[in-house]
Protein backbone atom coordinates (compact mmCIF):
# COMPACT_ATOMS: atom_id res chain seq x y z
CA UNK A 1 0.00 0.00 0.00
CA UNK A 2 1.57 3.07 -0.65
CA UNK A 3 1.71 6.43 1.67
CA UNK A 4 -0.54 8.14 -0.98
CA UNK A 5 -3.70 5.65 -0.05
CA UNK A 6 -3.55 6.48 3.63
CA UNK A 7 -5.87 8.51 5.39
CA UNK A 8 -4.20 11.97 6.15
CA UNK A 9 -1.77 12.67 9.31
CA UNK A 10 -1.67 16.22 10.51
CA UNK A 11 1.44 18.12 10.73
CA UNK A 12 3.17 18.99 13.53
CA UNK A 13 1.17 22.45 13.52
CA UNK A 14 -1.71 20.74 13.21
CA UNK A 15 -1.01 18.40 16.01
CA UNK A 16 -0.03 20.81 18.68
CA UNK A 17 -2.94 23.68 17.70
CA UNK A 18 -5.47 20.47 18.02
CA UNK A 19 -4.22 19.47 21.47
CA UNK A 20 -3.80 22.83 22.95
CA UNK A 21 -7.66 23.58 21.82
CA UNK A 22 -8.86 20.18 23.24
CA UNK A 23 -6.90 20.64 26.71
CA UNK A 24 -7.96 24.70 27.07
CA UNK A 25 -11.29 23.75 27.12
CA UNK A 26 -10.68 22.08 30.67
CA UNK A 27 -8.76 25.73 31.24
CA UNK A 28 -9.81 25.36 36.05
CA UNK A 29 -8.46 21.37 36.18
CA UNK A 30 -5.22 22.57 33.46
CA UNK A 31 -3.93 25.72 35.75
CA UNK A 32 -4.70 23.52 39.52
CA UNK A 33 -2.33 20.95 38.09
CA UNK A 34 0.18 22.92 37.16
CA UNK A 35 0.11 24.96 40.87
CA UNK A 36 -0.01 21.66 42.17
CA UNK A 37 3.00 20.32 40.10
CA UNK A 38 4.58 23.30 41.35
CA UNK A 39 4.10 23.13 45.16
CA UNK A 40 5.89 19.63 44.84
CA UNK A 41 8.60 20.52 42.83
CA UNK A 42 9.23 23.26 45.80
CA UNK A 43 8.36 20.65 48.21
CA UNK A 44 11.50 18.28 46.37
CA UNK A 45 14.08 20.71 47.00
CA UNK A 46 14.02 20.92 50.54
CA UNK A 47 15.69 17.20 51.58
CA UNK A 48 18.75 17.58 49.88
CA UNK A 49 18.90 21.79 51.64
CA UNK A 50 18.11 20.33 55.07
CA UNK A 51 20.68 17.80 54.82
CA UNK A 52 23.56 19.85 53.86
CA UNK A 53 22.33 21.75 56.64
CA UNK A 54 22.64 19.17 58.89
CA UNK A 55 26.30 17.86 57.79
CA UNK A 56 27.17 21.54 59.16
CA UNK A 57 25.60 21.05 62.03
CA UNK A 58 27.33 17.96 62.91
CA UNK A 59 30.25 19.86 62.18
CA UNK A 60 30.10 22.99 64.01
CA UNK A 61 28.92 20.74 66.98
CA UNK A 62 25.32 22.27 66.87
CA UNK A 63 22.73 20.67 69.77
CA UNK A 64 20.24 17.86 69.47
CA UNK A 65 17.26 19.80 69.05
CA UNK A 66 18.65 21.51 66.08
CA UNK A 67 19.47 18.21 63.82
CA UNK A 68 15.58 17.04 65.44
CA UNK A 69 14.35 20.14 63.86
CA UNK A 70 15.64 19.84 60.39
CA UNK A 71 14.63 15.75 60.21
CA UNK A 72 11.05 17.15 60.87
CA UNK A 73 11.25 19.81 58.23
CA UNK A 74 11.88 17.12 55.97
CA UNK A 75 9.02 14.76 57.05
CA UNK A 76 7.07 17.70 56.62
CA UNK A 77 7.86 18.55 53.18
CA UNK A 78 8.13 15.04 52.07
CA UNK A 79 4.55 14.83 53.44
CA UNK A 80 3.48 17.80 51.65
CA UNK A 81 4.95 16.62 48.53
CA UNK A 82 3.05 13.76 48.07
CA UNK A 83 -0.22 15.37 48.52
CA UNK A 84 0.55 18.39 46.14
CA UNK A 85 2.10 15.41 43.54
CA UNK A 86 -1.57 13.41 44.14
CA UNK A 87 -3.27 16.57 43.31
CA UNK A 88 -1.37 17.21 40.25
CA UNK A 89 -1.76 14.00 39.12
CA UNK A 90 -5.75 14.26 39.78
CA UNK A 91 -6.23 17.67 38.28
CA UNK A 92 -4.22 16.75 35.33
CA UNK A 93 -6.86 13.31 34.61
CA UNK A 94 -9.89 15.65 35.24
CA UNK A 95 -8.22 18.45 32.45
CA UNK A 96 -6.50 15.58 29.94
CA UNK A 97 -9.53 12.72 30.12
CA UNK A 98 -12.41 15.16 28.91
CA UNK A 99 -10.42 16.28 26.14
CA UNK A 100 -9.08 12.57 24.79
CA UNK A 101 -12.73 11.97 24.93
CA UNK A 102 -13.84 14.67 22.95
CA UNK A 103 -10.67 13.49 20.32
CA UNK A 104 -11.78 9.78 20.43
CA UNK A 105 -15.11 11.16 19.47
CA UNK A 106 -14.29 13.31 17.03
CA UNK A 107 -12.16 11.08 15.22
CA UNK A 108 -15.02 8.43 15.63
CA UNK A 109 -17.47 11.19 14.26
CA UNK A 110 -15.60 11.70 10.76
CA UNK A 111 -14.35 7.75 10.74
CA UNK A 112 -17.88 7.34 10.32
CA UNK A 113 -18.69 10.12 7.99
CA UNK A 114 -15.72 8.53 5.38
CA UNK A 115 -17.14 7.27 2.37
CA UNK A 116 -16.86 3.51 1.71
CA UNK A 117 -14.76 4.08 -0.65
CA UNK A 118 -12.02 6.16 1.05
CA UNK A 119 -12.08 3.67 3.49
CA UNK A 120 -11.05 0.89 0.73
CA UNK A 121 -8.74 2.77 -0.38
CA UNK A 122 -6.78 4.04 2.68
CA UNK A 123 -7.62 -0.23 3.88
CA UNK A 124 -9.74 -0.92 6.89
CA UNK A 125 -5.96 -1.69 9.00
CA UNK A 126 -5.15 1.89 8.72
CA UNK A 127 -8.63 3.42 10.27
CA UNK A 128 -8.10 0.40 12.83
CA UNK A 129 -4.96 0.83 13.96
CA UNK A 130 -6.01 4.55 14.49
CA UNK A 131 -8.63 4.19 16.74
CA UNK A 132 -7.33 1.48 18.26
CA UNK A 133 -3.52 1.22 18.82
CA UNK A 134 -2.98 4.89 18.21
CA UNK A 135 -5.56 6.05 20.56
CA UNK A 136 -4.36 3.53 23.50
CA UNK A 137 -0.73 5.16 23.18
CA UNK A 138 -2.15 8.72 23.82
CA UNK A 139 -4.38 7.49 26.29
CA UNK A 140 -1.54 5.99 28.30
CA UNK A 141 0.53 8.61 27.61
CA UNK A 142 -1.99 10.61 29.65
CA UNK A 143 -1.45 8.80 33.10
CA UNK A 144 2.28 7.80 32.40
CA UNK A 145 4.05 10.39 30.14
CA UNK A 146 2.11 13.76 30.94
CA UNK A 147 2.99 13.53 34.58
CA UNK A 148 6.24 12.24 34.52
CA UNK A 149 7.22 15.27 32.19
CA UNK A 150 5.45 17.84 33.90
CA UNK A 151 7.05 16.82 37.09
CA UNK A 152 10.71 15.99 35.60
CA UNK A 153 10.71 20.08 33.77
CA UNK A 154 9.24 21.10 37.52
CA UNK A 155 12.23 19.26 39.58
CA UNK A 156 14.72 19.82 36.99
CA UNK A 157 13.75 23.93 36.75
CA UNK A 158 13.74 23.95 40.45
CA UNK A 159 16.63 22.30 41.39
CA UNK A 160 18.99 24.02 38.94
CA UNK A 161 17.93 26.97 40.49
CA UNK A 162 18.55 25.36 44.30
CA UNK A 163 22.18 24.55 42.71
CA UNK A 164 22.83 28.38 41.92
CA UNK A 165 21.37 29.54 45.14
CA UNK A 166 23.55 27.55 47.23
CA UNK A 167 26.84 28.94 45.35
CA UNK A 168 26.64 29.77 41.72
CA UNK A 169 30.16 28.43 40.95
CA UNK A 170 28.75 25.38 41.83
CA UNK A 171 25.42 25.72 39.16
CA UNK A 172 27.93 26.62 36.91
CA UNK A 173 30.08 23.19 37.26
CA UNK A 174 26.44 21.30 36.70
CA UNK A 175 26.00 23.23 34.03
CA UNK A 176 29.08 21.99 32.40
CA UNK A 177 26.66 18.89 31.67
CA UNK A 178 24.22 20.37 29.72
CA UNK A 179 26.49 20.36 26.19
CA UNK A 180 26.40 16.74 26.84
CA UNK A 181 22.82 15.99 27.39
CA UNK A 182 22.18 18.06 24.06
CA UNK A 183 24.96 16.16 22.21
CA UNK A 184 22.94 12.95 23.13
CA UNK A 185 19.35 14.71 22.25
CA UNK A 186 20.69 15.82 19.10
CA UNK A 187 22.27 12.56 18.25
CA UNK A 188 18.99 10.71 18.90
CA UNK A 189 16.12 12.51 18.23
CA UNK A 190 16.62 13.38 14.19
CA UNK A 191 17.32 9.09 14.00
CA UNK A 192 14.10 8.11 16.21
CA UNK A 193 11.35 10.35 14.62
CA UNK A 194 11.14 8.98 11.28
CA UNK A 195 11.37 5.56 12.49
CA UNK A 196 8.30 6.22 15.09
CA UNK A 197 6.34 7.51 12.01
CA UNK A 198 7.14 4.42 9.94
CA UNK A 199 6.14 2.18 13.12
CA UNK A 200 3.15 3.10 13.29
CA UNK A 201 2.42 2.95 9.29
CA UNK A 202 3.83 -0.88 9.85
CA UNK A 203 1.64 -1.02 12.42
CA UNK A 204 -1.01 -0.15 10.35
CA UNK A 205 -0.19 -2.69 7.31
CA UNK A 206 0.05 -5.62 9.50
CA UNK A 207 -3.31 -4.90 10.94
CA UNK A 208 -4.95 -4.49 6.89
CA UNK A 209 -2.97 -7.94 6.63
CA UNK A 210 -4.96 -9.55 9.58
CA UNK A 211 -7.99 -7.83 8.73
CA UNK A 212 -8.05 -8.99 5.35
CA UNK A 213 -7.37 -12.45 5.96
CA UNK A 214 -9.81 -12.61 8.84
CA UNK A 215 -12.77 -11.67 6.16
CA UNK A 216 -11.21 -13.78 3.29
CA UNK A 217 -10.67 -17.14 5.16
CA UNK A 218 -13.35 -19.03 3.80
CA UNK A 219 -12.04 -17.67 0.16
CA UNK A 220 -8.33 -18.52 1.34
CA UNK A 221 -8.92 -22.15 2.36
CA UNK A 222 -10.89 -22.81 -1.06
CA UNK A 223 -8.08 -21.69 -3.08
CA UNK A 224 -5.10 -23.05 -0.70
CA UNK A 225 -3.86 -19.70 -0.43
CA UNK A 226 -3.56 -20.10 3.53
CA UNK A 227 0.42 -20.61 3.52
CA UNK A 228 0.57 -17.29 0.84
CA UNK A 229 -1.49 -15.47 3.53
CA UNK A 230 0.46 -16.77 6.69
CA UNK A 231 3.19 -15.37 4.54
CA UNK A 232 1.67 -11.71 4.01
CA UNK A 233 1.10 -11.62 7.52
CA UNK A 234 4.92 -12.67 8.99
CA UNK A 235 6.39 -10.26 6.36
CA UNK A 236 4.25 -6.73 7.21
CA UNK A 237 4.86 -8.16 11.35
CA UNK A 238 8.57 -8.56 10.35
CA UNK A 239 8.60 -5.34 9.43
CA UNK A 240 7.23 -3.48 12.41
CA UNK A 241 9.22 -5.67 14.39
CA UNK A 242 12.34 -4.87 12.40
CA UNK A 243 11.32 -1.07 13.24
CA UNK A 244 10.72 -1.42 16.90
CA UNK A 245 14.19 -3.17 17.35
CA UNK A 246 15.45 -0.45 15.60
CA UNK A 247 14.47 1.80 17.52
CA UNK A 248 14.98 0.38 21.07
CA UNK A 249 18.90 -0.51 19.52
CA UNK A 250 19.18 3.47 19.02
CA UNK A 251 17.22 4.37 22.64
CA UNK A 252 20.19 1.91 24.44
CA UNK A 253 23.06 3.79 23.13
CA UNK A 254 21.49 7.00 23.94
CA UNK A 255 21.29 5.95 27.50
CA UNK A 256 25.21 5.50 27.39
CA UNK A 257 25.29 9.17 26.26
CA UNK A 258 22.80 10.11 28.88
CA UNK A 259 25.28 7.86 31.55
CA UNK A 260 27.97 9.90 30.40
CA UNK A 261 26.73 13.41 30.92
CA UNK A 262 25.66 12.48 34.21
CA UNK A 263 29.03 11.56 35.21
CA UNK A 264 30.97 14.56 33.70
CA UNK A 265 28.38 16.94 35.72
CA UNK A 266 28.95 15.26 38.65
CA UNK A 267 32.86 15.35 38.54
CA UNK A 268 32.56 18.63 37.48
CA UNK A 269 30.60 19.64 40.87
CA UNK A 270 32.18 17.86 43.24
CA UNK A 271 36.06 18.86 41.84
CA UNK A 272 34.32 22.72 41.98
CA UNK A 273 33.51 21.98 45.77
CA UNK A 274 36.48 20.79 46.62
CA UNK A 275 38.35 23.38 45.39
CA UNK A 276 35.92 26.01 46.82
CA UNK A 277 35.86 23.91 50.13
CA UNK A 278 39.74 23.87 50.11
CA UNK A 279 39.82 27.71 49.56
CA UNK A 280 37.15 28.18 52.49
CA UNK A 281 34.93 29.80 49.94
CA UNK A 282 32.26 27.42 50.81
CA UNK A 283 31.34 25.14 53.59
CA UNK A 284 31.34 21.23 53.24
CA UNK A 285 27.38 21.27 54.05
CA UNK A 286 26.67 23.59 51.31
CA UNK A 287 29.27 20.96 48.56
CA UNK A 288 27.23 17.93 50.10
CA UNK A 289 23.82 19.86 49.20
CA UNK A 290 24.54 20.41 45.83
CA UNK A 291 25.89 17.00 45.46
CA UNK A 292 22.63 15.61 46.72
CA UNK A 293 20.73 18.49 44.04
CA UNK A 294 22.47 17.33 41.05
CA UNK A 295 22.25 13.79 41.75
CA UNK A 296 18.82 14.49 42.20
CA UNK A 297 18.59 15.35 38.77
CA UNK A 298 19.80 12.13 37.27
CA UNK A 299 16.21 10.57 37.59
CA UNK A 300 14.12 13.74 36.40
CA UNK A 301 16.59 14.58 33.99
CA UNK A 302 16.78 10.49 32.24
CA UNK A 303 12.79 10.74 32.77
CA UNK A 304 13.07 14.03 30.19
CA UNK A 305 15.40 12.32 28.02
CA UNK A 306 14.02 9.02 27.83
CA UNK A 307 10.25 10.51 27.34
CA UNK A 308 11.49 11.67 24.27
CA UNK A 309 11.22 8.15 23.02
CA UNK A 310 7.69 7.78 24.55
CA UNK A 311 6.91 11.45 23.33
CA UNK A 312 7.73 10.96 20.04
CA UNK A 313 5.54 7.47 19.90
CA UNK A 314 3.04 9.29 21.00
CA UNK A 315 3.03 12.24 18.71
CA UNK A 316 3.32 10.02 15.81
CA UNK A 317 0.17 8.20 16.81
CA UNK A 318 -2.11 11.93 17.99
CA UNK A 319 -0.45 13.07 14.43
CA UNK A 320 -2.76 10.26 13.00
CA UNK A 321 -5.92 10.92 15.23
CA UNK A 322 -5.10 14.70 14.17
CA UNK A 323 -4.81 13.40 10.71
CA UNK A 324 -8.73 12.02 10.93
CA UNK A 325 -10.46 14.47 13.63
CA UNK A 326 -8.87 17.70 11.15
CA UNK A 327 -10.70 16.07 8.45
CA UNK A 328 -13.03 18.53 6.62
CA UNK A 329 -16.53 17.53 7.58
CA UNK A 330 -19.01 16.07 4.87
CA UNK A 331 -21.11 19.12 2.98
CA UNK A 332 -24.05 20.01 4.66
CA UNK A 333 -27.38 18.42 2.72
CA UNK A 334 -30.12 20.10 3.01
CA UNK A 335 -32.83 17.85 0.65
CA UNK A 336 -36.25 17.28 1.71
CA UNK A 337 -38.68 14.35 0.57
CA UNK A 338 -42.37 14.57 0.56
CA UNK A 339 -43.82 12.31 3.09
CA UNK A 340 -45.68 10.13 0.33
CA UNK A 341 -43.15 7.32 -1.21
CA UNK A 342 -41.54 8.12 -4.88
CA UNK A 343 -39.48 5.77 -6.94
CA UNK A 344 -35.81 5.47 -6.80
CA UNK A 345 -34.01 5.99 -10.23
CA UNK A 346 -30.51 5.42 -10.72
CA UNK A 347 -29.97 6.78 -14.47
CA UNK A 348 -26.75 6.37 -16.40
CA UNK A 349 -24.41 5.28 -13.83
CA UNK A 350 -20.64 4.13 -14.31
CA UNK A 351 -18.53 3.40 -11.75
CA UNK A 352 -14.74 2.06 -11.67
CA UNK A 353 -12.46 0.93 -8.86
CA UNK A 354 -9.27 1.76 -10.49
CA UNK A 355 -9.37 4.02 -13.22
CA UNK A 356 -9.90 2.37 -16.78
CA UNK A 357 -11.31 -0.82 -15.58
CA UNK A 358 -15.18 -0.01 -15.51
CA UNK A 359 -17.64 -2.07 -13.58
CA UNK A 360 -20.61 -0.26 -14.02
CA UNK A 361 -21.31 1.31 -18.08
CA UNK A 362 -24.28 3.45 -18.50
CA UNK A 363 -26.82 1.29 -15.93
CA UNK A 364 -30.32 3.09 -15.90
CA UNK A 365 -32.98 1.48 -13.63
CA UNK A 366 -36.45 2.79 -11.88
CA UNK A 367 -37.63 0.55 -8.49
CA UNK A 368 -41.15 2.00 -8.10
CA UNK A 369 -42.53 2.38 -4.36
CA UNK A 370 -43.46 -1.29 -3.57
CA UNK A 371 -41.79 -3.04 -6.75
CA UNK A 372 -39.35 -5.64 -5.72
CA UNK A 373 -36.70 -6.13 -8.00
CA UNK A 374 -34.55 -9.03 -8.04
CA UNK A 375 -30.62 -8.16 -9.24
CA UNK A 376 -28.87 -11.22 -11.12
CA UNK A 377 -25.50 -12.46 -12.77
CA UNK A 378 -22.48 -14.30 -12.41
CA UNK A 379 -19.68 -12.96 -10.11
CA UNK A 380 -18.18 -9.78 -10.77
CA UNK A 381 -21.30 -8.78 -12.92
CA UNK A 382 -21.35 -6.08 -10.57
CA UNK A 383 -24.02 -6.49 -8.74
CA UNK A 384 -23.15 -5.24 -5.33
CA UNK A 385 -21.75 -2.29 -6.45
CA UNK A 386 -24.86 -1.12 -8.02
CA UNK A 387 -26.87 -2.19 -4.78
CA UNK A 388 -24.62 0.21 -2.79
CA UNK A 389 -25.00 2.83 -5.34
CA UNK A 390 -28.73 2.41 -5.20
CA UNK A 391 -28.28 2.46 -1.10
CA UNK A 392 -26.53 5.69 -1.04
CA UNK A 393 -23.68 4.49 0.57
CA UNK A 394 -21.52 4.05 -2.64
CA UNK A 395 -21.41 7.64 -4.77
CA UNK A 396 -21.03 6.56 -8.94
CA UNK A 397 -18.42 7.67 -11.01
CA UNK A 398 -21.22 9.16 -13.35
CA UNK A 399 -24.92 9.18 -13.01
CA UNK A 400 -27.84 10.40 -10.58
CA UNK A 401 -29.57 8.33 -8.10
CA UNK A 402 -32.56 9.94 -7.24
CA UNK A 403 -35.40 9.23 -4.53
CA UNK A 404 -39.05 10.48 -5.17
CA UNK A 405 -37.08 13.46 -7.57
CA UNK A 406 -34.36 14.59 -4.87
CA UNK A 407 -30.56 13.35 -5.55
CA UNK A 408 -29.58 11.09 -2.82
CA UNK A 409 -26.00 13.76 -2.51
CA UNK A 410 -28.57 16.25 -1.70
CA UNK A 411 -30.54 14.30 1.34
CA UNK A 412 -28.63 14.76 5.06
CA UNK A 413 -27.64 11.10 6.06
CA UNK A 414 -30.11 10.73 8.93
CA UNK A 415 -33.49 10.95 6.29
CA UNK A 416 -31.87 9.02 3.74
CA UNK A 417 -30.88 6.21 6.33
CA UNK A 418 -34.68 6.33 7.12
CA UNK A 419 -35.98 6.00 3.77
CA UNK A 420 -33.12 3.88 1.96
CA UNK A 421 -32.23 0.98 3.94
CA UNK A 422 -29.11 -1.58 2.86
CA UNK A 423 -28.55 -5.04 4.37
CA UNK A 424 -25.31 -7.07 3.00
CA UNK A 425 -24.32 -10.35 3.34
CA UNK A 426 -21.78 -9.28 5.90
CA UNK A 427 -23.40 -9.88 9.53
CA UNK A 428 -22.35 -8.44 12.20
CA UNK A 429 -23.84 -8.66 16.27
CA UNK A 430 -23.50 -5.63 18.10
CA UNK A 431 -22.81 -6.10 21.88
CA UNK A 432 -26.18 -5.41 23.81
CA UNK A 433 -29.50 -7.25 24.54
CA UNK A 434 -31.67 -8.28 21.78
CA UNK A 435 -33.56 -5.58 22.59
CA UNK A 436 -30.34 -3.11 21.88
CA UNK A 437 -29.47 -5.06 18.58
CA UNK A 438 -33.00 -3.99 17.32
CA UNK A 439 -33.65 -0.73 18.38
CA UNK A 440 -30.43 0.44 17.06
CA UNK A 441 -32.68 2.51 14.30
CA UNK A 442 -35.57 3.88 16.83
CA UNK A 443 -34.19 3.90 20.70
CA UNK A 444 -37.29 4.55 21.90
CA UNK A 445 -39.13 1.94 19.99
CA UNK A 446 -41.70 -0.38 22.84
CA UNK A 447 -41.31 -3.52 23.68
CA UNK A 448 -44.53 -4.63 22.02
CA UNK A 449 -43.42 -3.15 18.42
CA UNK A 450 -39.94 -5.27 18.87
CA UNK A 451 -41.76 -7.80 19.10
CA UNK A 452 -43.98 -7.23 16.52
CA UNK A 453 -40.79 -6.72 14.43
CA UNK A 454 -39.09 -10.34 15.47
CA UNK A 455 -42.44 -11.58 14.54
CA UNK A 456 -42.12 -10.54 10.95
CA UNK A 457 -39.00 -12.21 10.47
CA UNK A 458 -39.42 -15.18 12.11
CA UNK A 459 -37.55 -14.57 15.15
CA UNK A 460 -39.58 -14.93 18.15
CA UNK A 461 -39.77 -18.37 18.82
CA UNK A 462 -35.62 -18.83 20.01
CA UNK A 463 -35.57 -15.06 20.89
CA UNK A 464 -38.21 -16.31 23.50
CA UNK A 465 -36.31 -19.62 24.19
CA UNK A 466 -33.58 -17.50 25.14
CA UNK A 467 -32.53 -17.23 28.84
CA UNK A 468 -33.37 -14.14 29.33
CA UNK A 469 -35.37 -13.22 26.24
CA UNK A 470 -35.23 -9.96 24.99
CA UNK A 471 -32.80 -9.19 27.82
CA UNK A 472 -30.02 -11.84 26.91
CA UNK A 473 -26.85 -10.19 25.93
CA UNK A 474 -25.20 -11.48 23.03
CA UNK A 475 -22.36 -10.48 20.91
CA UNK A 476 -18.73 -9.37 22.29
CA UNK A 477 -18.40 -12.98 23.82
CA UNK A 478 -21.95 -13.53 25.32
CA UNK A 479 -24.86 -15.25 24.54
CA UNK A 480 -23.81 -16.74 20.36
CA UNK A 481 -26.35 -16.87 17.71
CA UNK A 482 -25.70 -17.86 14.33
CA UNK A 483 -25.19 -16.31 11.08
CA UNK A 484 -29.08 -16.45 10.00
CA UNK A 485 -30.09 -15.17 13.66
CA UNK A 486 -27.32 -12.65 13.73
CA UNK A 487 -29.33 -11.88 9.69
CA UNK A 488 -32.97 -12.29 11.46
CA UNK A 489 -31.82 -9.35 14.01
CA UNK A 490 -31.03 -7.24 11.22
CA UNK A 491 -33.94 -7.34 9.15
CA UNK A 492 -35.79 -7.04 12.63
CA UNK A 493 -34.43 -4.02 12.31
CA UNK A 494 -35.69 -2.90 8.57
CA UNK A 495 -39.15 -4.29 9.49
CA UNK A 496 -38.39 -1.38 12.86
CA UNK A 497 -37.06 1.32 10.68
CA UNK A 498 -40.09 0.67 8.36
CA UNK A 499 -38.11 2.83 5.10
CA UNK A 500 -39.61 3.52 1.65
CA UNK A 501 -37.06 0.96 0.17
CA UNK A 502 -34.81 -1.70 1.11
CA UNK A 503 -31.48 -3.12 -0.65
CA UNK A 504 -30.68 -6.36 -0.05
CA UNK A 505 -27.39 -7.26 -0.95
CA UNK A 506 -27.40 -10.87 -0.69
CA UNK A 507 -28.35 -11.35 2.44
CA UNK A 508 -29.58 -14.79 2.97
CA UNK A 509 -25.89 -16.09 1.82
CA UNK A 510 -24.50 -16.87 5.09
CA UNK A 511 -27.23 -18.46 6.29
CA UNK A 512 -26.28 -22.32 4.62
CA UNK A 513 -28.80 -24.67 3.07
CA UNK A 514 -30.64 -25.06 6.54
CA UNK A 515 -31.59 -21.41 7.27
CA UNK A 516 -31.75 -19.90 4.08
CA UNK A 517 -35.20 -21.00 3.48
CA UNK A 518 -36.50 -18.99 6.58
CA UNK A 519 -34.24 -16.04 6.24
CA UNK A 520 -35.61 -16.11 2.05
CA UNK A 521 -39.11 -15.93 3.76
CA UNK A 522 -38.18 -12.98 6.31
CA UNK A 523 -37.16 -11.36 3.84
CA UNK A 524 -40.20 -11.49 1.55
CA UNK A 525 -42.26 -10.35 4.52
CA UNK A 526 -40.20 -7.30 5.54
CA UNK A 527 -40.29 -6.25 1.93
CA UNK A 528 -43.89 -6.78 1.43
CA UNK A 529 -45.47 -3.45 0.38
CA UNK A 530 -41.70 -1.16 0.36
CA UNK A 531 -39.64 -1.20 -2.63
CA UNK A 532 -36.87 -3.79 -2.61
CA UNK A 533 -33.63 -4.56 -4.78
CA UNK A 534 -32.48 -8.06 -4.24
CA UNK A 535 -29.01 -8.95 -5.45
CA UNK A 536 -29.86 -12.76 -5.24
CA UNK A 537 -27.82 -15.03 -4.23
CA UNK A 538 -29.94 -17.91 -4.62
CA UNK A 539 -31.81 -17.71 -8.17
CA UNK A 540 -35.00 -18.58 -6.13
CA UNK A 541 -35.21 -15.55 -4.87
CA UNK A 542 -35.95 -13.86 -8.07
CA UNK A 543 -39.17 -16.36 -8.63
CA UNK A 544 -40.94 -14.24 -6.26
CA UNK A 545 -39.43 -10.73 -7.85
CA UNK A 546 -42.01 -8.57 -9.85
CA UNK A 547 -38.88 -7.74 -12.45
CA UNK A 548 -35.40 -9.65 -12.78
CA UNK A 549 -32.56 -7.39 -13.98
CA UNK A 550 -29.62 -9.94 -15.58
CA UNK A 551 -26.21 -8.20 -15.20
CA UNK A 552 -23.36 -9.27 -16.82
CA UNK A 553 -20.25 -7.13 -17.37
CA UNK A 554 -21.61 -4.02 -15.84
CA UNK A 555 -24.68 -3.77 -17.78
CA UNK A 556 -28.16 -4.64 -17.77
CA UNK A 557 -28.38 -7.32 -20.92
CA UNK A 558 -32.20 -8.89 -19.62
CA UNK A 559 -34.90 -7.12 -17.99
CA UNK A 560 -38.73 -8.74 -17.56
CA UNK A 561 -40.93 -10.99 -15.42
CA UNK A 562 -39.49 -14.43 -14.73
CA UNK A 563 -41.09 -16.26 -16.61
CA UNK A 564 -40.93 -14.13 -19.30
CA UNK A 565 -37.21 -14.47 -19.07
CA UNK A 566 -37.24 -18.24 -18.91
CA UNK A 567 -39.09 -18.44 -22.47
CA UNK A 568 -36.93 -15.86 -23.93
CA UNK A 569 -33.72 -18.31 -23.88
CA UNK A 570 -31.43 -15.40 -22.95
CA UNK A 571 -28.69 -15.35 -20.46
CA UNK A 572 -31.56 -15.68 -17.70
CA UNK A 573 -32.43 -18.86 -18.85
CA UNK A 574 -28.65 -20.42 -19.16
CA UNK A 575 -28.24 -18.64 -15.22
CA UNK A 576 -31.36 -20.45 -14.27
CA UNK A 577 -30.41 -23.96 -15.83
CA UNK A 578 -27.31 -23.94 -14.22
CA UNK A 579 -28.77 -23.25 -10.82
CA UNK A 580 -31.50 -25.76 -11.14
CA UNK A 581 -28.78 -28.77 -12.23
CA UNK A 582 -27.28 -28.18 -8.66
Amino acid sequence: MSARELLPIASRKETTGLAWRLVASQRLPLIASIVSFVLAGLCALVAPWMLGRIVDLVIDGAPERDLTVAALVIGAAAAAGGLFTWASVAFLARAGEPALAALREDVLDKALALDSARVESAGTGDLLSRVGDDARTVANSLTEIVPTLVNSLVVVSFTAAGLFALDWRLGLAGLGAAPFYVLGLRWYLPKSGPFYARERVAQGERAQAMVSGLQGAPTVRAFGMSADQVATIEARSDEARGISVTVFKLLTRFGARSNRAELIGLLLVLTTGFLLVRADSTTVGAVTAAALYFHRLFNPINALLYIFDSVQSTGASLSRLAGVSLLPPPPARSGSLADEPGPLVLAGIDHAYVEGRPVLSSVTVTIAPGERVALVGATGAGKTTLGAIAAGVLPPVAGTVELAGTSLAELPSPLLRSRVALISQDFHVFAGTVRDAVTLVDAEASDEAVRAALAMVSALGWIDALPDGLDTVIGGGAHPVTPAQAQQLALARIALADPWFVVLDEATAEAGSAGARDLEQAALAVTEGRGALVVAHRLTQSESADRVLVMHEGRVVEEGGHDELLAAGGRYAELWAAWSAN
